[in-house]
């Protein structure tokens, strides 16, 4: 954990238990299931938040109601909400939801992380950062904040 955190004791909220998902196999080795909510969820739910050793889902940084799929059009979007309105690491938390979708899903897929609307201070600058190519292969260049990323992802690896 982080040494002076923002957010000292946030709240924390269980898990929702679900049943595994029965991926559909076919004889047809070019038919693909579409993606959808619930499995970009299940592979976002359980990254650890920055600060704490709680997942996203357990604070309530990230929801199914929070993301939208457009397979049709290869598109996601995530909208997070962070813990507090002054949360310095809602830049990290939207770069591990970033990576952990660039590992797991098609290259097909453009995906657009957002600050949830009046949830966070400097809500648009953290939105461009996000979502800007160069900025996000610069910050991935940093070997302390791809190591901070790594560690938060570590435990949704499949």
């Amino acid at each position: 954990m982080v040494v002076g955190l923002i957010n000292a004791n946030p709240v924390v909220y269980e898990r929702k238990e679900r049943p595994a998902r029965n991926d559909v196999v076919t004889d047809d080795e070019f038919a693909v299931e579409p993606i959808d909510q619930q499995e970009i969820f299940d592979h976002v739910r359980d990254i650890k938040d920055p600060e704490h050793p709680y997942s996203l889902e357990q604070l309530k940084v990230i929801s199914e109601d929070a993301i939208e799929v457009d397979d049709v059009h290869s598109h996601v979007t995530i909208t997070f909400t962070p813990t507090v309105e002054h949360c310095s690491m809602a830049t990290v938390i939207g770069l591990c939801l970033r990576v952990k979708l660039m590992r797991c899903l098609p290259s097909r897929f453009k995906v657009d992380i957002r600050v949830a609307p009046g949830t966070h201070a400097t809500e648009a600058a953290v939105n461009k950062q996000l979502n800007d190519k160069e900025r996000v292969a610069a910050a991935l260049e940093n070997p302390n904040l791809l190591g901070m990323v790594d560690e938060c992802l570590a435990s949704t690896d499949d």
